[in-house]
């Protein structure tokens, strides 16, 4: 009786570990939105090559708060899953996000110097774009407002694991709060 307890037990421990170890697109989406939120070291290193692509015009000292900025987006972004869908080695999950609000906030930016072009001018009249980035940055440093966005991601099986897709730039822009609609 003994023995037929103990087998028992070790076929619980088994398929329950199986089941643990298995994972499904949902849990690896959430998995990689807590990277964001724990500034994970990948994610820190995405946003080091972010910032160079598409700010190559930031001072040293700007890109600091830029990042800055952008991981507090990260640490403070909120999400919900809003639907999976399997179908065999392929699915996506669908979240909800809620972000700072900085898209507004370089829009504001860029119609107050538009409107204000003086203040932002060097001598030979062209753009001041050190000082024009300072107003931006220290614009989006006041944001409060969210936003939310919807992202759909796309998940593959190999080798039996989940694996997330490569995200969309337009993805990326919504996780830093930059989406224009």
């Amino acid at each position: 009786m003994k023995r037929i307890l103990y087998i028992l037990i070790l076929i619980t421990i088994f398929a329950t570990g199986c089941s643990i170890s298995e994972s499904t697109p949902t849990m690896k989406v959430e998995e990689y939105m807590s990277k964001y939120q724990n500034l994970d070291s990948t994610i820190i290193n995405k946003l080091d090559d972010y910032t160079d692509k598409y700010n190559p015009d930031l001072t040293d000292e700007q890109k600091k708060d830029y990042k800055s900025l952008l991981q507090k987006q990260y640490q403070n972004l909120e999400y919900k899953i809003t639907d999976e869908k399997v179908e065999e080695d392929y699915a996506t999950v669908e979240i909800e996000i809620e972000v700072f609000d900085y898209r507004n906030s370089n829009l504001e930016s860029e119609k107050y110097i538009e409107e204000n072009k003086e203040q932002f001018l060097k001598k030979d009249d062209s753009i001041d774009q050190e000082k024009y980035n300072d107003y931006k940055i220290k614009e989006m440093k006041k944001v409060v407002d969210k936003k939310k966005y919807n992202i759909t991601f796309t998940l593959h099986k190999n080798d039996n694991t989940w694996k997330i897709d490569d995200l969309k730039d337009t993805d990326i822009e919504k996780i830093h709060g930059l989406y224009q609609d």
